[in-house]
């Protein structure tokens, strides 16, 4: 079955265009289950490969919460990058693919009791933290490891900004590599976060500015700090176009080199901008209506299994499958499948009307779609499918 899609120019922006003509390719065959999640591996060996190049001495570690599937997991081990994780079961799936302790990071600040007996009994050996609390498990449950605090920067610019939740200020910080040194675990370094989908280059300079006045201060207390963990929170492009990774790893790196001792280890945690782009959710239209003079769009993937971002300011481009209506454009509002009136992706989205049962493309989705998604209300979760090279 030959499928036609409606392409617009402003799509190639956003998607490559040898991605999509693999999409377009898989969508000829005749037995199409929605949804699902198609991922182009070339797309992320190439990401995988460039993040990081423009910043010397530096080690990439996934952020396995953008998306764990063990196929892309299995994929990204043979590159030999580094994973980042955050619990038990995200180490679980690295160790059913064999991946070595010293690869394996976790940069969640605040980490259950359970996850940390097996990271210890692993050997897992580097560890973020923010609170004496969280010192105080460290020492008891995995004696001797290496930290790295979290410093609080602005998230300015992000559209999905984690500085509430999550790191301290210079003096807290200060305090709390020292009460880490006392407790016998190992001070080595900071880390930050500029918030995820992060549009404003100048984020990282802020945060550079705040992590170099805070080692300064642990020298002058006798710590002498050797990593600078940079987080993640470089962005891809969903509607436009957005700083690129060169961009902002050239400034990155002039700036730590101006700045920080030489020879310190770097440290970046990229999830979205390894496979967010390299992805394109496949959904069908389940129905149309008319309510209150809006025009509404139902399709099988939703808020609750697998476009969660959405409620937090994420806006997708989409792709229509072609029909007589190709000509002419209307406003839509677009919504899932569930009961739930929360289940609500967009508003006022410019798209032909395309049939009951036609597909949906919806680009640049393979990150902290399906890893966030449930079973809500009895619709499944989409299942990731690897194209391969």
């Amino acid at each position: 079955m030959l499928r036609t899609f409606k392409v617009e120019k402003f799509h190639a922006g956003i998607i490559p265009e040898s991605t999509l003509f693999k999409v377009l390719r898989y969508l000829d065959n005749e037995n199409i289950e929605t949804p699902f999640l198609l991922i182009d591996s070339e797309k992320v060996k190439e990401k995988a490969s460039l993040i990081g190049r423009y910043i010397k001495n530096s080690k990439v570690f996934y952020a396995v919460k953008a998306n764990p599937d063990i196929k892309i997991l299995k994929f990204l081990n043979r590159f030999k990058l580094g994973f980042e994780i955050a619990s038990e079961g995200e180490l679980k799936i690295l160790l059913s693919l064999g991946v070595k302790p010293e690869r394996i990071i976790s940069s969640n600040p605040i980490k259950s009791l359970k996850f940390l007996k097996m990271s210890a009994s692993y050997g897992v050996n580097y560890f973020s933290f923010d609170s004496a609390d969280e010192v105080d498990k460290l020492s008891r449950y995995v004696p001797g490891c290496n930290v790295y605090v979290r410093l609080s920067v602005p998230n300015e610019g992000s559209e999905w900004p984690l500085s509430k939740k999550f790191g301290v200020e210079l003096d807290e910080a200060l305090t709390l590599l020292r009460y880490a040194k006392e407790k016998g675990i190992n001070p080595v370094g900071i880390t930050f976060h500029v918030g995820s989908q992060c549009t404003n280059v100048y984020n990282w300079n802020i945060a550079l500015d705040k992590a170099k006045a805070l080692w300064d201060m642990a020298e002058k207390n006798g710590i002498k700090l050797t990593l600078l963990n940079i987080g993640g929170g470089y962005p891809i492009r969903y509607t436009k176009n957005v700083v690129s990774i060169e961009t902002i790893e050239k400034n990155v790196n002039k700036l730590i080199y101006e700045r920080f001792p030489k020879g310190l280890e770097i440290y970046i945690e990229p999830g979205r901008a390894v496979i967010g782009d390299a992805g394109i959710l496949v959904t069908t239209v389940i129905g149309k209506a008319r309510r209150a003079n809006e025009d509404w769009l139902y399709i099988d993937v939703g808020v609750f299994n697998g476009l969660m971002e959405s409620v937090g300011g994420i806006k997708y481009s989409y792709i229509v499958e072609s029909c007589k209506h190709t000509r002419y454009k209307k406003r839509w509002t677009i919504a899932g499948p569930s009961c739930d009136s929360f289940d609500v992706i967009d508003n006022n989205v410019s798209l032909p009307e395309p049939n009951v049962g036609d597909l949906i493309l919806i680009l640049s989705s393979g990150a902290y779609t399906v890893s966030y998604a449930s079973e809500f209300n009895g619709f499944s979760i989409p299942k990731t499918i690897l194209m391969n090279l």
